[in-house]
């Protein structure tokens, strides 16, 4: 009876991402999409739950739908346009890009359909993260490092941005 409810837990994540991922691109307010990708990132992060990745679900829940969502919200705030209304046009490129997607979407069906699934006999390890703060913090605490101050360098760089055009009177 667990895998009927694992099924069905899974199919509403599964509308929840792609309904929420439609929502993103065919909003025209901008932040409207931004709050549909915070809800399409906790979807994903409902799907890792699903698999046992606790771990990798709260890094999801905080980086993505907490960090990268609110820097993109804190973007869009800073820009201060008067309307937002059409912040986020529909050009002529979705015409090109909706029958696009559809074929590829029934290509990948297709082959999921076709492809023989291995489930793997092991268990899912009950401590996910004791396994990997080694790893992180001991064999690659050097790009783990570099991509922290790569993104304190991002963050930096948009707000200096942001703070010239303000300043040249270009903001309105």
């Amino acid at each position: 009876m667990d895998n009927v409810y694992s099924l069905l837990a899974f199919v509403l994540l599964a509308g929840m991402i792609l309904g929420s991922a439609l929502l993103v691109v065919t909003l025209r307010n901008l932040v409207h999409s931004v709050l549909w990708l915070i809800v399409m990132f906790i979807g994903v992060a409902g799907t890792f739950l699903l698999l046992n990745a606790d771990f990798v679900a709260a890094v999801q829940v905080l980086v993505y739908a907490g960090a990268v969502c609110i820097m993109l919200v804190f973007g869009v705030m800073l820009v201060q346009r008067p309307n937002m209304e059409h912040s986020n046009p529909i050009n002529w490129r979705f015409k090109l890009a909706a029958p696009l997607v559809g074929g590829l979407f029934i290509v990948i069906g297709l082959l999921t359909a076709k492809s023989q699934l291995v489930v793997s006999g092991q268990e899912v390890p009950a401590q996910t993260v004791q396994a990997l703060a080694p790893i992180l913090l001991n064999d690659f605490v050097i790009p783990f490092e570099v991509a922290a101050i790569l993104l304190t360098v991002a963050l930096t760089g948009a707000l200096l941005l942001v703070k010239e055009v303000k300043a040249n009177g270009n903001g309105s």
